[in-house]
């Protein structure tokens, strides 16, 4: 896997956590691919940041556009994300560096399905299977 070599600076809403998270080389090449317009990472058509209610509305359109149901909403990203660090290994602690999560027990909701997958394969790698 590639290294990453930019970052994305951004502030949880619900709590305030600033984080700086590194931008996977396959999302910087589709930001790049695309038209820019000021200093934000996704801005209106001005270049301004999008309040917290304008990006959410500019995913649900991106989602219907792509023909995705209803359910598909812009925190399951979010949830999606944490599962898939889980799934890859990642600690609590790492997958709170970039969730933001402040609770522990918040990880383990979103990624309590991949820690038993994986915990279960090392156990039974133990017991020879």
């Amino acid at each position: 896997m590639s290294k990453c070599k930019s970052s994305a600076r951004i502030s949880r809403y619900e709590t305030g956590t600033e984080l700086s998270i590194p931008i996977h080389p396959a999302l910087a090449a589709a930001l790049q691919a695309g038209p820019t317009n000021g200093m934000n990472l996704v801005g209106d058509q001005h270049g301004r940041q999008l309040s917290r209610y304008g990006l959410t509305a500019l995913m649900k359109r991106a989602a219907a556009a792509a023909g995705l149901g209803p359910k598909c909403v812009p925190h399951g990203l979010r949830k999606a994300m944490t599962r898939r660090l889980a799934e890859g290994g990642a600690t609590a602690k790492e997958i709170a560096s970039v969730s933001g999560h402040k609770s522990l027990r918040a990880i383990q909701r979103y990624t309590g399905t991949a820690d038993q997958r994986q915990l279960s394969r090392a156990a039974m790698n133990k017991f020879g299977v």
